[in-house]
């Protein structure tokens, strides 16, 4: 296996740097995975279970502008590694005028992403270069099949989320009367965000969100246009994921399949992020 990478234009980094930050703060721990055209970033707890479950997808062209990796096999061309998210995140916030960036998996003793930062010196043209070695886990090819992109459930109700900054300063008012919260939605663009305690009901209602038209084509042949679809959550975990957001998508939607799961589906220009939430039981 090998993989190397490097990034020089200081956009793509920054932006590489954000989206680092941003899975340190959804996941302690994750899988990158190394394709020849992609980096995947994946949290696959047992949805079942009461776990969260995220998918993270890069396009490597439009960061590197050198990536080579080769995988286990000329079969399987991919390579999954496990590491610290804040590992990495902690790594990648050293390299503020940075003039390179260079990525590889070591081996030094154990498996390392060495990461080599070059920082532009501002009293001089000199430079100095700053390495971290971030200890990673090699994944065997057996456990692959654990960490494919989810499938996505058939929604009830698909709609466009607020300002996720709005969402979460809403949420987090919540947060101090409940930890369970319900958020219901229907196909005419309303979506409420709910808390009910034996002494208080609370409801932060947002409309004219709009509906993803394939979703309200799908749905409305059988579900009448104002009729809530909801699901009970874990207020906690839903306000991880909007504190985390560091990257303002340009797309943003939420899936609702009543009583099993809400799929928020996020989207800037070269990065999606798929983030389950599961039910309360």
């Amino acid at each position: 296996m090998k993989f190397r990478a490097k990034i020089v234009d200081t956009a793509c980094l920054n932006h590489f740097t954000r989206v680092s930050s941003m899975i340190a703060k959804l996941a302690k721990t994750c899988t990158l995975r190394i394709s020849p055209d992609k980096l995947n970033f994946v949290l696959s707890d047992k949805v079942a279970n009461g776990g969260v479950s995220m998918w993270c997808e890069l396009e490597q062209e439009d960061f590197f502008s050198e990536f080579q990796m080769e995988g286990v096999s000329a079969e399987n061309n991919e390579i999954y590694l496990e590491l610290t998210s804040e590992n990495l995140s902690r790594a990648l916030k050293t390299a503020q005028n940075a003039r390179t960036l260079k990525i590889k998996l070591t081996n030094k003793h154990f498996p390392c992403l060495t990461v080599s930062i070059e920082l532009q010196l501002s009293v001089s043209s000199s430079s100095r270069v700053v390495t971290h070695d971030i200890p990673v886990k090699v994944i065997p090819r057996k456990l692959w099949k654990d960490l494919q992109e989810p499938t996505i459930p058939d929604a009830d109700v698909s709609i466009y989320l607020p300002v996720l900054k709005t969402m979460k300063s809403v949420v987090e008012k919540m947060k101090n009367i409940s930890n369970h919260l319900i958020i219901e939605a229907n196909l005419n663009g309303e979506l409420n965000l709910k808390i009910e305690t034996e002494l208080v009901c609370v409801t932060t209602h947002f409309k004219d969100l709009g509906n993803p038209p394939l979703a309200s084509k799908n749905a409305s042949q059988d579900r009448n246009s104002e009729q809530m679809a909801e699901v009970h959550i874990d207020i906690r975990k839903l306000l991880q994921f909007l504190a985390g957001q560091q990257v303002n998508p340009t797309k943003a939607t939420c899936n609702i399949v009543k009583d099993k799961i809400v799929h928020f589906d996020l989207l800037h220009e070269d990065v999606s992020l798929q983030y389950f939430i599961p039910a309360l039981s």
